[in-house]
């Protein structure tokens, strides 16, 4: 394993020791999301199926019910899907609520790969600034070495805001 895989595995080891901590997505329970959910619990993670706005509206109602949700998007151009309750609802809850509802969730997403295998135009769209644009209070981290990947984790367990970050297949 990598350095850059290594850090992510490590990073989600410590999110699963958190008590109220569930990873969700596609390729979580069925698989180990390219082994970076290796030795992760499997009653720590709900396998989804396509359906992403599904996927980050439950993540939302799971944050309030006090549930840290790591909400893993197999590749960021699926995020698109979700962008109604991402823009209009995760990112603004807590200012339509005037500050009663705090939902933090932690959006993991990839870019894919290109090389040595294409996966194509739907799966390798680097979708960073446009969500940066779309998104007033959820920060979007790319991380490229393992040292950003471990200061992003970081920043995620700090902050008491839902925060997304952006992993890049072709390091793994």
């Amino acid at each position: 394993m990598n350095a850059y895989k290594l850090a992510i595995w490590e990073e989600m080891k410590k999110f699963a020791v958190i008590p109220n901590s569930v990873f969700l997505g596609q390729q979580v329970a069925a698989e180990d999301f390219y082994g970076t959910l290796k030795d992760i619990p499997l009653e720590k993670r709900m396998e989804m199926p396509v359906a992403e706005e599904l996927q980050l509206g439950m993540s939302i109602g799971m944050a309030l019910q006090g549930y840290l949700p790591i909400s893993i998007y197999q590749r960021m151009d699926f995020l698109p899907r979700a962008c109604d309750q991402l823009v209009n609802h995760l990112d603004l809850i807590k200012e339509l609520s005037c500050g009663k509802f705090k939902p933090k969730v932690i959006i993991r997403t990839t870019i894919g790969v290109k090389h040595p295998l294409d996966t194509g135009l739907q799966h390798s769209k680097n979708l960073i600034d446009g969500f940066r644009h779309l998104l007033k209070n959820t920060p979007v981290v790319d991380v490229k070495t393992s040292e950003e990947v471990r200061d992003a984790y970081q920043l995620a367990r700090k902050i008491k805001s839902s925060i997304m970050i952006v992993e890049y297949q072709e390091l793994y």
